[in-house]
């Protein structure tokens, strides 16, 4: 089970990841509606949505390599 979950985290970590790239990328007017962020008037980018998912991404990553590292022994 918690492989199966440690999966899950890597990939949500990845789309994360692409997430952050998009917002740092693309500026607002053109970002798919269904984002977060998205503002027909506004030309710049959103940093601080491409940071938080960038952070969510370290995040889920860490708890990835956390959960199927090597178990103590006790």
């Amino acid at each position: 089970m918690k492989r199966t979950i440690a999966v899950l985290a890597i990939v949500l970590g990845i789309v994360f990841l692409g997430l952050a790239f998009i917002y740092w990328t693309t500026p607002a007017a053109s970002l798919p509606a269904f984002l977060p962020g998205f503002d027909p008037a506004m030309t710049g980018i959103h940093f601080k949505h491409g940071l938080a998912a960038l952070i969510l991404a370290v995040l889920l990553f860490v708890y990835a390599w956390f959960a199927t590292g090597k178990k103590s022994r006790d």
